[in-house]
């Protein structure tokens, strides 16, 4: 039915909320600020989530989501740490930790020669390009497109001109599957694209405004749909 997916990754082939949790013990114990609870990492994620889905909305500039995450997430334990090298070092962790979703990279690997397969990020360039080098998949994927190298991040139409203007297939013969209803969902309505959420079923609810097409709780759940 489809001959390409788009694939995201951050929080679809590849865990984020373990890379997460990873990154940020390690940096805590890298610049001595101490534990860095579970409850922290929590806190941590909500402040980070809402920050990528206002630069989704178009409200905030990424150089600015990196800097006052950690801004907000630092004032309210009162700690006191150059939030720019923080970033900086943390940025390199979630690059040198890799979680496989539902066996991502063997399902990733049998669709090889089946359909076409294209990573579609919003993650820096340099951090993705670590983590799908140390994954393995960055030699199964047919194509890699960021959107700092785009200059365009999704949702928006204009990520999405600028890889169909890179790839053989046309919009009806592509899905992407991802987590984000701000990111890859609202991507694909705004593409007029077909897409399938991976989703959390007892997680977030989709606003009534979304075309959904499908919905997957298993990456593997993709082989039925293409």
């Amino acid at each position: 039915m489809y001959k390409a997916i788009l694939w995201d990754i951050d929080g679809t082939l590849l865990d984020f909320s373990k890379t997460l949790n990873a990154a940020l013990k390690e940096c805590f114990r890298i610049c001595g600020l101490g534990e860095c609870s579970d409850s922290m990492v929590r806190r941590y994620s909500v402040i980070n989530g809402g920050y990528w889905e206002r630069l989704e909305r178009g409200d905030i500039t990424k150089p600015e989501l990196f800097v006052r995450r950690f801004e907000d997430f630092f004032g309210e334990y009162g700690i006191e740490y150059d939030t720019a090298e923080f970033d900086r070092l943390y940025k390199l962790e979630l690059g040198n930790h890799v979680f496989f979703n539902d066996n991502s990279y063997e399902l990733v690997k049998s669709l090889r020669g089946r359909v076409k397969q294209y990573a579609v990020s919003n993650t820096p360039a340099a951090e993705l390009s670590a983590k799908l080098k140390k994954s393995g998949l960055d030699c199964l994927l047919d194509g890699i497109f960021i959107s700092e190298n785009l200059g365009a991040d999704k949702p928006s139409s204009a990520f999405f001109d600028r890889v169909f203007a890179q790839i053989p297939e046309s919009r009806e013969e592509v899905i992407i599957v991802g987590d984000s209803l701000t990111s890859d969902i609202r991507g694909a309505n705004n593409a007029e694209i077909a897409c399938c959420w991976y989703y959390d079923p007892a997680g977030r609810q989709a606003p009534a405004d979304l075309r959904i097409d499908y919905t997957i709780s298993d990456l593997n759940e993709i082989t039925s749909i293409i």
